[in-house]
């Protein structure tokens, strides 16, 4: 029955992946793609996610088909988890492809990360690591106890009321008009988009790839019928856009990760969760690869062959021939371009910076071939790699962080002390949407601005949707500069408790050829829903928060009787706010861009994501102090300044800036200085540390003695002067491979301690 069962499950899964791949190439080719079609785009699982995804559908598909065969035996309720034995859960990882996810993980000292995650916790070499599930702070509420979304049969009620439709609640506490937008005087557009690319160096639910149901053999992306793995938004009475009632708004559920240890569904992440860089370099081997130029041994990543940006480089192109970013304007014929994140060319202020940290992995590389003329290509490599993410954590916890969480900053997430092995640093799943709040800062136009920021020639500002996709418009109309100019020089939009997404996200997300939009703010709370969190109250109370039983209190809370009473009116309880409406709704910490839930959660999330991070830049074995001096005087400004043609920049970038008044020339900001790189005793003894300090990490119950011949890596590199313990007195307490590893390190010892 199992090996009859999980063939089945692979007929199915396999020809719904069949034919979605089919029906979203031949509307590529005929230019009739849709809203859909460029949401299903970006969020496809490729390489290695797509084999884990597959294997992960495989055993949902086969689980679902046990549980009807077994229905008749086990007439009751039951969960096919419970009923199946240990030697049969085994056979069905195997049988599904999801043995390998989890195959034992040999983890050796290494100087740099894994590209994938792996082996940074070396207690529990997965954790944080790619394709593997999100950390469940609080335990899924799925309408069935398993799986199904709340909110998916729509009668049903919860804590006595049912749950509004997610549009609805986009048309009644989210919706105003554009002409009225207040923009934030205090941070500027790159406060907004660093959020953005932040996000995609740390999390990616890539949708299920079938965009037909595997049991009904229902299209999705016709029909609005609730089927697995379809999700669609209904649409309420008197909507503002969409008249007929009997559509929807597509939408399709995350992908799951492989699990037979719970029945409970969780959604895979495809990324590290490590501010780690993985946007710019990929989150597995498959993808590092190809982002790699390897036609020389310098360490360089590969840059665009066919066009320049004013004699400077661009990413490269996909490689599709037919694509999303194409179909955009198929007279030019321009593609998507390659990140380490398959979202790069989703809208320009994204791709700009994805740009230029490809200039900058290229501009370190080079400098420290300079430096270190005998390295190799993979040396240069791994280095620069290593630089450019301790750069983007030094930028994000000690440059944007603060801007965002304000005065809620040290409650949250208070100074780094030291790495914490115990600390589970993988993304929480209601981060996921709770870092969704950047939403509400985005304008509604792409703003560009000319040399010496004089009026730029050709649309200065052009809504956001005629953007989406549009790689054209970068190549052929300036480049990046104009657009970083314009990210400088403009304000963020300010989140009010009446201004929260702008149109240009709520009805016109993904619009593509004058076909019909998304709503995002929409799509936030469905995305909830569907991802089994919790409602408002809940996270409040794990944030030891009040947790509001009424319209008086709630309205106390959110200091807005008006906005309270409209929520109750639609969720009927507090208990039933969605996270994401809840979250944003709340006024603004002192400081901060975030309400105190918001800060709360996210805060959390990169405490753990720091502190349980081997390879976080102030752990004291990753970098020499001169090394941490050079990487905390970095700006993103001087970055700027490095890597385009721009010669005048704020000093503090995410500020909201005026020129010319807050605007610097290039030549007032000091350089990066990369002399700690090049290579001498005192480099030696920084990778010598960076090894003694991993291994100390696993082995915490040495002798004193072999714990003295380790501790020389942090020390003068002399002859030895203390004799190791023998092999074999030390057996019993470390591996084999251990005492292979620390062989040269107990060659080095301080000579003024020989004890």
């Amino acid at each position: 029955m199992l090996q009859d069962s999980v063939i089945q499950a692979k007929h199915l899964v396999d020809k719904a992946y069949t034919e979605t791949r089919n029906k979203l190439k031949q509307r590529l080719r005929r230019e009739a793609v849709s809203s859909s079609d460029a949401m299903a785009f970006f969020k496809q699982p490729v390489a290695l996610s797509r084999n884990a995804i597959r294997a992960a559908d495989y055993m949902d598909v086969t689980l679902q088909i046990l549980s009807e065969k077994l229905k008749y035996i086990y007439p009751g309720p039951f969960n096919i988890s419970d009923v199946l034995t240990a030697e049969q859960k085994e056979i069905l990882n195997k049988l599904t492809g999801c043995a390998y996810q989890f195959l034992p993980k040999v983890c050796r000292p290494s100087l740099y990360r894994t590209i994938n995650g792996e082996c940074n916790n070396r207690k529990n070499p997965i954790l944080g690591a790619s394709n593997t599930g999100y950390k469940r702070i609080l335990p899924p509420e799925y309408e069935d106890g398993i799986s199904l979304p709340r909110g998916w049969t729509e009668s049903q009620k919860i804590n006595g009321f049912p749950l509004p439709k997610a549009r609805e609640v986009s048309n009644e506490i989210v919706r105003y008009t554009t002409n009225s937008l207040v923009v934030d005087t205090d941070r500027s557009l790159m406060f907004m988009q660093w959020g953005q690319f932040l996000d995609h160096d740390t999390d990616l639910s890539p949708d299920t790839p079938s965009r037909s149901a595997f049991f009904e053999g229902v299209d999705c992306e016709t029909s609005c019928a609730r089927a697995h793995p379809c999700f669609p938004l209904s649409i309420p009475l008197n909507d503002p856009r969409i008249k007929n009632q009997s559509d929807c708004i597509p939408l399709f559920r995350s992908a799951p990760v492989c699990n037979l240890v719970t029945p409970l569904r969780e959604q895979i992440n495809v990324l590290t969760s490590y501010v780690d860089g993985s946007q710019v370099y990929g989150s597995d081997s498959v993808a590092a690869t190809k982002l790699r130029n390897l036609t020389n041994n310098l360490g360089l990543l590969a840059i665009n062959q066919k066009y320049t940006d004013n004699g400077r480089p661009f990413l490269p192109f996909s490689g599709n021939n037919a694509d999303m970013c194409t179909t955009t304007n198929m007279s030019a014929g321009i593609p998507c371009f390659l990140a380490g994140d398959s979202r790069v060319s989703e809208q320009p202020g994204l791709t700009t910076f994805h740009t230029l940290f490809l200039r900058e992995h290229n501009r370190i590389a080079t400098q420290l071939h300079t430096l270190n003329p005998h390295w190799s290509g993979e040396k240069l490599y791994q280095e620069t790699r290593k630089i450019i993410g301790c750069i983007l954590q030094k930028i994000t916890y000690k440059d944007w962080l603060p801007l965002l969480l304000g005065g809620e900053m040290s409650g949250v997430l208070p100074t780094y002390t030291a790495y914490n092995v115990q600390e589970d640093p993988r993304v929480s799943n209601v981060f996921t949407i709770a870092f969704r709040m950047g939403h509400t800062l985005i304008q509604p136009f792409v703003y560009r601005v000319g040399d010496g920021y004089q009026p730029f020639k050709k649309d200065p500002a052009v809504p956001l949707h005629q953007f989406f996709f549009a790689t054209w418009r970068i190549v052929n109309e300036g480049g990046i500069d104009p657009l970083l100019r314009g990210m400088l020089a403009n304000s963020a939009k300010l989140n009010q408790q009446n201004q929260i997404v702008d149109d240009e996200l709520r009805e016109r997300l993904f619009k593509l050829l004058k076909r019909i939009g998304f709503d995002l703010a929409a799509i936030n709370i469905q995305r909830g829903r569907e991802h089994g969190l919790p409602g408002y109250n809940a996270w409040r109370r794990f944030c030891g928060l009040s947790a509001p039983k009424n319209v008086d209190e709630l309205a106390i809370v959110l200091n807005n009787r008006t906005l309270a009473k409209k929520l109750i009116d639609l969720y009927g309880t507090p208990e039933n706010i969605d996270i994401w409406i809840g979250g944003v709704s709340e006024p603004l910490v002192p400081g901060g861009r975030t309400g105190k839930l918001l800060s709360c959660l996210i805060g959390d999330q990169f405490r753990r994501a720091r502190d349980g991070d081997w390879y976080y830049y102030e752990n004291d074995f990753v970098l020499s102090s001169d090394q941490k001096y050079s990487i905390e005087k970095v700006t993103l400004s001087r970055i700027i300044c490095e890597n385009t043609n721009i010669t005048e920049v704020p000093l503090n970038v995410f500020l909201g800036n005026r020129y010319p008044m807050d605007f610097v020339p290039c030549s007032r900001l000091p350089q990066m200085n990369l002399s700690p790189w090049k290579e001498s005793p005192e480099f030696g003894r920084v990778q010598s540390a960076v090894l003694a300090g991993q291994l100390l990490d696993i082995h915490r119950a040495v002798h004193k003695p072999l714990l003295c011949c380790l501790s020389c890596g942090l020390c003068v590199i002399v002859m030895s002067k203390c004799e190791p313990l023998a092999l074999s007195d030390v057996l019993s307490m470390v591996e084999q491979d251990f005492i292979k590893d620390i062989s040269v390190l107990c060659s080095i010892q301080l000579s003024s301690n020989p004890d």
